[in-house]
């Protein structure tokens, strides 16, 4: 487990997603990692407070998609939160170097473009058993940890908006 993990779950925070409207991205690719990759996030969400009926899904075909339909479940003004998920697993090719990078820059720009949190909860690993971890059902799911992310930005940024 990193330890960044283990930061994320010693927040002494309240994470209350009451009334938050959010909305999830999906790649395709990879299904077997990104649906648990889903699952963890709504099972996040619901644990914290989001209603089933203020998320939205949408599905992409990949991890390169994502930051276009992120950007534009933003830019409607109807969500507070956007959780982009996918998984790029590297191969024999250079193609991890042209969907991974370009996905975290996309994503990048279209929340500070946008004032919307996007939470980049896209795995980047080096293999099948590292995205298999890190999407664990029972353990270290990074959908729901996305999901947790998504809900202290949203309070986060309406407490320095409001004062």
């Amino acid at each position: 487990m990193s330890t960044n993990f283990k930061a994320a779950q010693t927040f002494d925070g309240q994470v209350d997603g009451t009334g938050m409207r959010v909305a999830v991205v999906c790649g395709r690719f990879n299904d077997l990692i990104t649906t648990r990759l889903l699952d963890g996030a709504l099972a996040g969400l619901a644990i914290h407070g989001v209603k089933e009926a203020d998320v939205a899904v949408s599905w992409v075909p990949g991890a390169f998609e994502i930051p276009l339909a992120a950007k534009t479940f933003a830019q409607t003004g109807r969500y507070d939160a956007v959780i982009a998920l996918g998984a790029v697993i590297r191969g024999d090719t250079a193609h991890f170097e042209y969907v991974a990078g370009p996905c975290a820059v996309g994503i990048q720009e279209a929340q500070l473009e946008t004032g919307v949190p996007i939470v980049f909860g896209v795995l980047t690993t080096e293999n099948l058993d590292q995205a298999l971890e890190r999407s664990e059902p029972e353990g270290d799911n990074k959908g729901e940890e996305s999901a947790r992310t998504a809900i202290e930005m949203v309070d986060l940024l309406r407490r320095v908006r409001t004062g």
